[in-house]
């Protein structure tokens, strides 16, 4: 098991990442898309969101386009550490199994990590492909983007992870748990949306 885990982006990182995804994406940064923005003066996330999509713009750079428009979420601007503390401050025995996917995500490639309020996601150089949520006191669910994947053996369904892109999942009880197998499916979904 690799000992280094790989660095959860603070929202300032993450705003940068999605910055240059935007310019990669469309030729232009944030201050030429603010400004087309506040032309049309949107007043409202729905108009903005449709208008955006119709530009060509759409997942983390839609996203940072909204936010800048209407208003970053406070737990965006919280740190990674203050938004993992909060997910497993009433349930401490899963903070290992947390530790130990991270750890071994870093096996897999160049993974970005993102802290969410209620869950953390592992980002490939394009896109989720995994994501993990204290779901009970007692479990964590690793979800894994792979579409066509059909539940069976360690692969449950996604239903209880609320997100229709997380397409499977397995349920972890403890740190050992984080195996070969995990890692193995884990890898699966890096490479399906790398």
């Amino acid at each position: 098991m690799s000992a280094e885990q790989p660095q959860v982006k603070s929202w300032e990182q993450m705003r940068d990442w999605q910055i240059d995804l935007l310019v990669r994406a469309t030729g232009e940064g944030l201050d030429a898309w603010s400004s087309r923005i506040a032309e049309h003066g949107f007043a409202d996330e729905p108009s903005l969101r449709d208008w955006l999509g119709e530009q060509g713009v759409t997942g983390y750079t839609q996203m940072l386009l909204v936010h800048e428009r209407f208003g970053y979420p406070d737990f965006l601007r919280a740190g990674a550490d203050e938004l993992l503390d909060g997910q497993y401050a009433d349930r401490p025995a899963l903070r290992p199994i947390l530790d130990a996917l991270l750890g071994r995500s870093s096996e897999i490639g160049d993974v970005t990590v993102q802290a969410r309020k209620t869950y953390v996601t592992l980002v490939s150089p394009r896109r989720t492909f995994a994501q993990i949520k204290a779901t009970t006191r007692t479990r964590v669910d690793l979800g894994l983007r792979l579409p066509g994947q059909q539940p069976g053996g360690r692969l449950l369904a996604a239903t209880s992870l609320g997100d229709d892109t997380i397409t499977v999942r397995i349920a972890l009880a403890l740190p050992r748990e984080v195996d070969d197998e995990v890692l193995a499916w884990l890898r699966r979904a890096y490479v399906a949306n790398a």
